[in-house]
């Protein structure tokens, strides 16, 4: 079986990382998905679910993509409301963020490097 290419579902996938598909923390014999250039996660998040605590990282970009529903991000740098599926934001290393799903939500999260804090 080749580890160059895979063929997957997300949700699947991602059940036993916390959503995430590629990544550092991919167990290299998961092959092409452990990489440490970008981390890439799949997030299905309920109404009223939330990150109230902050998360900081001083070594990467994100940017969060609203597949559907409303989810809100909050940065030290202002608020974000994803409201249209396509909406999405990037920030950069230093700023820190934590948020709430409004209504039910899929995003997709991006983070580069792959690095751990």
């Amino acid at each position: 079986m080749s580890r160059n290419w895979h063929h997957g579902n997300a949700a699947k996938d991602g059940s036993e990382t916390r959503g995430w598909l590629l990544g550092h923390f991919i167990d290299p014999s998961e092959g092409v998905r452990s990489t440490k250039d970008v981390e890439v996660k799949w997030g299905v998040h309920p109404a009223g679910e939330k990150r109230p605590e902050w998360t900081a990282d001083d070594q990467r970009t994100t940017m969060l993509l609203l597949v559907q529903g409303r989810f809100r991000l909050y940065l030290t740098e202002g608020t974000a409301d994803l409201v249209e599926q396509g909406d999405y934001v990037v920030w950069g290393p230093g700023i820190d963020h934590s948020w709430e799903a409004i209504a039910d939500s899929v995003v997709i999260t991006v983070r580069w490097p792959s690095a751990s804090n």
